[in-house]
Order: structure tokens, then sequence, then C-alpha cells
């Protein structure tokens, strides 16, 4: 299967590009991206060709592509392989606007291509285990949830609000929706949110917490921040905390590592655990070849950007405000 990689503005791009490589049935064939030298450099380290426009890329004979733009970009990017009539795994949030993200499905539907959202963290194993543990009934009636997803602040882009559409809250909302929504099979009805700059001196939100209701009753809260500093181990985390009518349990998605105590490099993490982006990968892969729908959808993208923007409103009108 021949893979095309639409710009490598978002890191992932990188960590998407070596899971390629590690798959002897899939080849990055090659790469476009809006800022040519990024691009060149990201071909020569890849050993694959760079194109000068996202058409001539779509042009050749990949059968699929992985955007990985700047969020405002998803849409003419998605919708320019779905008419090339290519298969596509989209960076999240799906879009910046519910606009974008319907006009993406619909395109997809239209060209009757393959159409994935790049939530990796479904793929982690104890994110996997809790989700089996809450089908079957295990932790009882589910009556609350507390998660987090606190990262260090990637800079660039990101903090451009033209070219993300919002700083943590957006960032960071989209994938613990995406594991509620996934783990109960509901949607989420009411938002309320409070967010500022707090912590990197810049303009874009770098703090948030949201309080959301879900329709199964469930209550749920989300720190979604930038508020891990450089020296931090890693970019950041994903935990949660489930709570049942008959019991309690607790993920954290990235404690799969060992603590490293140095007196030169002071404390680091020894990563053992998965490869959340591979998996995405493979999974990508295996859904086209076997034929299945998507594992994680455009529609899941698009209701996971739908909490994120009431977090927006919310935060804006400092009141409660309904999902959708």
């Amino acid at each position: 299967m021949k893979i095309g990689i639409i710009s490598f503005a978002h890191g992932h791009a990188y960590s998407y590009a070596d899971a390629i490589k590690k798959h002897s049935d899939l080849e990055l064939a090659g790469v476009f991206d809006e800022d040519a030298v990024r691009g060149r450099k990201a071909a020569e380290a890849y050993q694959t060709t760079f194109y000068e426009s996202y058409d001539d890329l779509l042009a050749t004979d990949i059968s699929s592509v992985i955007v990985t733009s700047e969020n405002v970009k998803h849409k003419e990017h998605v919708v320019a392989a779905a008419d090339a009539k290519k298969n596509i795994l989209c960076e999240k949030p799906i879009a910046t606007t519910v606009e974008d993200a319907k006009v993406m499905i619909e395109s997809c539907r239209k060209n009757d291509v393959f159409f994935q959202i790049a939530f990796p963290v479904r793929y982690n194993t104890p994110v996997k285990r809790a989700k089996e543990l809450i089908e079957t009934g295990k932790l009882g009636r589910v009556l609350a949830v507390k998660g987090t997803n606190r990262g260090t602040n990637p800079g660039g882009w990101f903090i451009d609000k033209e070219l993300s559409g919002g700083g943590a809250v957006m960032d960071h909302t989209v994938h613990v929706v995406d594991l509620l929504r996934w783990f109960m099979d509901t949607e989420v009805t009411d938002v309320y949110a409070e967010y500022d700059n707090l912590v990197s001196g810049g303009k874009i939100d770098d703090s948030g917490i949201l309080t959301m209701t879900l329709e199964n009753g469930v209550f749920a809260t989300l720190d979604c921040s930038w508020s891990r500093n450089d020296a931090y181990p890693t970019w950041g985390d994903v935990t949660l905390e489930v709570i049942g009518t008959e019991g309690t349990l607790t993920v954290d998605a990235f404690d799969q590592k060992v603590n490293v105590y140095s007196d030169k490099e002071g404390v680091n993490w020894d990563f053992w655990g998965d490869d959340m982006d591979e998996s995405l990968i493979r999974d990508f892969k295996e859904s086209i070849k076997e034929g299945r729908k998507p594992s994680i959808t455009g529609t899941d993208g698009l209701k996971a950007l739908e909490v994120a923007l009431s977090a927006y409103q919310s935060g804006e009108q400092k009141q409660t405000v309904t999902n959708g």
C-alpha cells in the first residue's frame, strides 16, 4: 500500500512516517509540505519523493494519504484527497469549525473513500482494558469520570488561533471526549468551561477546565492544559478516574515506563509501552485491506470537536451551554 503525507506541520507526521517504515507492506511514496525546506528534509530523511504541490502528490498512484497539516487546513487537504479518490487518515481535531468538518465528511461519503480520524489513545492497552471493564459492567453503573490531558506548550502554529482554531482546549479536549464517547456510547449534552492563559505568557488559552454532562447521566470533568514545563520527561499525560456503583477505576495511559534518576540528566522515563501511533497506522492499513469501516470515523471527529467549541462558547458566555 502506497501512502503519501500532506504536511509535516504536525509533529505526529514524523511518528506516522516512522510507523509506515515498520511495515513491509507499506510504502511512504511521497510527501508534500507548504514549507518546502521542511518537506524536502522529511523526504530525504524517509527516502521518498518531495512534491511541490499536494495536487502533484495526489495525482500519483498512492492509494492513501495522511493529513497532518495545520488544523485550519484539514478541510482543504481532505477534500482534495477525497476528490482524488484517496483513502484518508486525518490528524485531530478534524477541523476548526463544525461547518468544515461536515463538508469533509460529506466529501468523503460522496467520493466513497475511507476516512479515519487520528485518535491514537484508543489503541493504548490500559485504555482498551478500561473500556472492557466498563462495557462488561465490572464497575456497575458509571457515575462520574475525572480526566486530564496535560501537556507542554507546542508553540509554533499551535499558538496561532488563525491556524489552530484554539489553544489547549482545542488541542486536548478532543482526545478525552473521544474516549468518553467510545467507552459509553453516549454523547455530551451540556458543557461548562473556564479557560485562560496562565503559564506560558502568550495570548492563546493554555489552561482549561471542562465540566460535562452526558446523555446517560454521567458527570465528567477534564483538565485540558499545556501546564507541563519543558523539563517534564514526556510531552504530557492522559489520565482517567472512572467512578461506578461497584468500583473505581484509575487509568494512566503513559505509565508504561521506568523512572530513571540521574545526577547528570535528572529524571527521565525509559518508555517500554504501547506505540499508539504505530497501532493507529496498523489499524488504518488493515481496515482498508479488509474492507472494514473506519474504527474512528469522521463523525467521531465531529462530535469531539463540537465539545471543544462548546467549551469556548461557555467560557466566553460564562455559563453552561448545550453542546452541538
